[in-house]
């Protein structure tokens, strides 16, 4: 029993530094492909927040369950989104990742990244997985909402309202106290993604 916990500490460690050699031993050596540490944290996601690629593809082909969730609900998947990875998100897509999972706010891998302003990350989950584009989060926030009332209305957020729309947002679907996206842009004065998302549609 010893010896496997002190596999398992090492293999994650291993991971969290991107020692892909130190990875492979303590697996060898009888550690839990799935061990998590004591936030639950799986090897992978330890090895995605440090941003070693080549230990998560590793422990993508060693099989390792790339959807578990420490005590924050963050996942290589959702982590990569959240943070601007647009590598990590496109190898997590690749790799199968649950696109159903949520952040501890009740969002998809769409919303915070909708929210944070992260273009290519939106562009990428929109046009290449079948991501939910409607979804409410726990504050009642669309990612369409998001990105408009977290954001400054400048390009980058008008860019991501003109791919939202495109693939399926609902302009018209209101928050929680029946307030629309075109609204909310309004009583902001970003009058450019007012016009997006008042434009006639077929």
């Amino acid at each position: 029993m010893t010896a496997s916990i002190g596999a398992d500490e090492r293999y994650l460690a291993a991971a969290a530094s991107g020692d892909l050699d130190g990875v492979r031993a303590a697996l060898a050596d009888g550690a839990d492909k799935d061990a998590q540490d004591r936030e639950e944290a799986s090897a992978i996601l330890h090895a995605a927040r440090g941003g070693h690629l080549a230990v998560v593809r590793a422990l993508i082909a060693e099989g390792v369950d790339i959807d578990a969730q420490d005590q924050t609900c963050s996942n290589p998947f959702l982590y990569g989104c959240i943070n601007d990875d647009l590598e990590l998100v496109r190898t997590m897509a690749e790799a199968g990742a649950d696109l159903k999972r949520l952040t501890r706010m009740g969002g998809n891998g769409l919303t915070p990244s909708a929210e944070k302003g992260h273009l290519e990350v939106v562009r990428f989950l929109l046009e290449n997985t079948r991501i939910n584009v409607n979804l409410t989060n726990n504050l009642g926030w669309t990612a369409l909402i998001e990105t408009i009332i977290l954001g400054d209305g400048g390009s980058v957020r008008q860019q991501i309202v003109e791919l939202l729309l495109a693939h399926g947002a609902k302009p018209g679907m209101p928050d929680p106290w029946g307030v629309s996206p075109a609204d909310r842009a309004r009583e902001r004065g970003y009058d450019e993604i007012v016009a997006i998302l008042e434009r006639p549609r077929a």
